[in-house]
């Protein structure tokens, strides 16, 4: 076998391959002598059967087969042994000649191969990257006091409606002279929230109601542009609505009023555990600012990670790319999706693609390795996110493992434990590397920062 391979602008590749009879020729005769063992051929005993009909009839096929496993080996044999940084997979060359396999070798095989462009990226304590301080204020603690107070609220019976209140009544409709219709729609216990009624004269007509009032309004007009929620109101199929016009009747027969939990001890415990140490306002607030700090510090790693990056891009400035060779590659990865998506989506995935070089000289200069722990570490803090949107911030350990545990079952979300896991250890280390420019800012300025 012959393998040679021209750079000439570093970037676009022609890796050559000629296949000789003695590469492939112990492997085809040794399947061919398996097939021969296995075939049932009519007019002769199994195993029996001619050489030569077995290779007429099978040994294209197998010398094909074994000419493509030799390729695939040696071309990324050659390409590790010879520190080629290969973007992508190879692609037959459009310089490639026919190759007829039922003639006798050797085969010449032809295959463009995309570089990686020459670039050669290091951070020192020379180089000043933002590090963001978020501070959690009197007004962030606020916020979490009252979304976990409203969290562990419930509802109270009223008599007499207010704004957010929730009404059960039994609804009835009406005909042209207002009377309950017969054979008409009735619902009872229908559940009614007017607050979220979008018309106004319509919404007004709950102002001021008490329990056992009777209502008149008009749920097609209540809703003119939510036809799911007139059907789900009336009990009837969505394509009814369009030609519903009646007016209704509704009794209110329940009032019921939302109340937010005191913030008391018996919160504190939902919040944090029957063996909480909090048992004043204090110190409840002063643990949700514990709480948020931890969580906080990650936010800070993400935005100086993606400080980092806007950094090392604009030291590495343009680089020049195998344009066309990678359009190819990236429509034979997308054959369903055609040119037009290559060419929305090339400038973006060219991006993504100099941060990937880019981190990946990072993590080699620092000696990041990821190891199983790192991983599973990750599952973890993905767990504790996940909690955490609900308000749950004191929960068990082990129901924190056995959460990641099923994580990690699932095996989709490996890569992107994987790379979290890099990200989070990357962070870490350049924290130590470069100089920060650190900087405090509220959640909500950082909120407002992240989202422009």
């Amino acid at each position: 076998m012959k393998i040679s391979f021209e750079n000439p602008d570093k970037i676009n590749g022609l890796l050559t391959i000629v296949v000789e009879e003695e590469d492939y020729k112990n492997d085809v005769e040794k399947t061919l002598k398996d097939y021969r063992k296995k075939a049932n051929v009519p007019g002769f005993r199994p195993g029996q059967a001619p050489m030569g009909m077995i290779k007429r009839q099978f040994g294209p096929s197998v010398k094909m087969e074994a000419v493509n496993k030799i390729i695939g080996q040696q071309i990324y044999k050659y390409v590790q042994d010879n520190k080629i940084q290969m973007l992508g997979e190879p692609l037959a060359s459009e310089k490639q000649a026919p190759v007829d396999i039922e003639k006798d070798g050797p085969y010449t095989f032809m295959f463009d191969i995309a570089v990686a462009p020459e670039m050669k990226v290091s951070l020192t304590g020379r180089d000043k990257v933002d590090y963001y301080k978020i501070v959690v204020d009197d007004k962030t603690i606020d916020q979490q006091v009252d979304m976990l107070a409203s969290r562990s609220g419930s509802y109270e019976k009223a008599e007499n409606y207010e704004g957010n209140d929730m009404l059960k009544g039994d609804l009835r409709e009406l005909d042209e002279n207002g009377n309950t219709k017969e054979g008409g729609i009735t619902v009872e216990s229908a559940v009614l929230m007017p607050s979220y009624i979008k018309v106004d004269d319509q919404k007004k007509l709950f102002d001021g109601a008490k329990l056992g009032d009777i209502i008149t309004f008009n749920p097609r007009k209540a809703y003119p542009d939510n036809d799911t929620e007139v059907s789900q109101l009336l009990k009837i199929e969505r394509d009814a609505v369009k030609d519903m016009e009646s007016e209704f009747s509704y009794q209110i027969t329940e009032i019921q009023r939302f109340k937010k939990h005191e913030v008391n001890e018996e919160l504190f415990k939902q919040v944090f555990g029957e063996d909480t140490d909090v048992k004043d306002e204090a110190a409840f607030r002063a643990k949700i600012a514990e709480g948020l700090n931890e969580q906080l510090v990650n936010d800070s790693d993400f935005k100086f990670l993606l400080d980092v990056r806007a950094h090392c891009e604009k030291k590495v400035g343009k680089l020049e790319y195998p344009d066309a060779l990678l359009k190819r590659i990236m429509l034979a990865n997308n054959k369903d999706k055609g040119e037009d998506f290559v060419e929305k989506n090339y400038e973006m995935s060219i991006k993504e693609l100099t941060w990937h070089l880019i981190k990946e000289q990072l993590v080699s200069a620092q000696n990041i390795k990821i190891e199983d722990a790192d991983i599973k570490e990750t599952a973890k803090e993905a767990a504790r996110a996940q909690f955490a949107q609900y308000g749950m911030t004191n929960i068990p350990e082990e129901y924190i493992e056995n959460y990641a545990n099923e994580i990690l079952k699932k095996g989709d979300s490996t890569e992107a434990l994987v790379d979290r896991a890099v990200d989070r250890k990357l962070a870490a280390a350049l924290k130590g590397v470069v100089k920060l420019n650190e900087k405090e800012i509220s959640v909500e300025d950082f909120n407002k920062m992240m989202q422009g």
